[in-house]
């Protein structure tokens, strides 16, 4: 028997969300992990236009491999968030390591009640937060589509290049001791 979140739930928790105490009442969430959500950028415009959304150009993602419960996390899972500085490299070099839940919009469980008010979201089921990313840019990017966009506003031209054959991305959460909470993804860029 597997037990879903269903959009009535939803709704009740997103009316209550906003004066209940987030860490009594993600239940729901058992575990959590990292995800590299990739995107062929250089198919999605013509998606785009014929009106399909993101079908050729999402291609699969990848897992950390390590997925821990919220209580694992301790004090760094607060408010439906993670609350670690997530690290991405680009063959070796720190591309960026904001801070997972500082300027998070919407916390999980926020996340997990818009996602059910149109389907069930049964045990297993598995929801990305988008992006992370701090309004401070300092902290880098974990995006290149992003990177680039900042480039492009602070010096007038997008300098960092698209991933191409070879590239290597290693994408990894420590905690203050250094100790890697979720393992890394480590993804080399391969022609097909």
């Amino acid at each position: 028997m597997t037990r879903s979140f269903s959009s009535t739930r939803a709704r009740k928790h997103e009316a209550d969300s906003s004066r209940t105490d987030h860490n009594r009442t993600v239940p729901v969430i058992k575990l959590v992990m990292l995800v590299n959500d990739l995107t062929l950028r250089n198919i999605l415009p013509g998606e785009l236009a014929k009106g399909v959304g993101f079908i050729q150009s999402k291609v699969a993602n990848s897992y950390s491999p390590v997925a821990v419960t919220p209580s694992a996390l301790g004090e760094h899972w607060r408010e439906g968030k993670l609350h670690l500085p997530i690290e991405c490299h680009l063959n070796g070099g720190l591309m960026g390591n904001p801070d997972c839940g500082a300027d998070m919009t919407f916390d999980f469980l926020r996340l997990i009640c818009h996602a059910a008010k149109t389907r069930r979201l049964r045990a297993g089921t598995i929801l990305g937060s988008g992006t992370v990313s701090n309004r401070d840019h300092s902290r880098g990017s974990c995006c290149l589509a992003e990177k680039r966009m900042i480039e492009k506003i602070e010096t007038g031209d997008a300098t960092t290049p698209f991933l191409s054959v070879g590239d290597v991305v290693k994408i990894e959460v420590n905690d203050p001791d250094g100790q890697s909470v979720f393992g890394a993804i480590r993804q080399r860029v391969v022609q097909v």
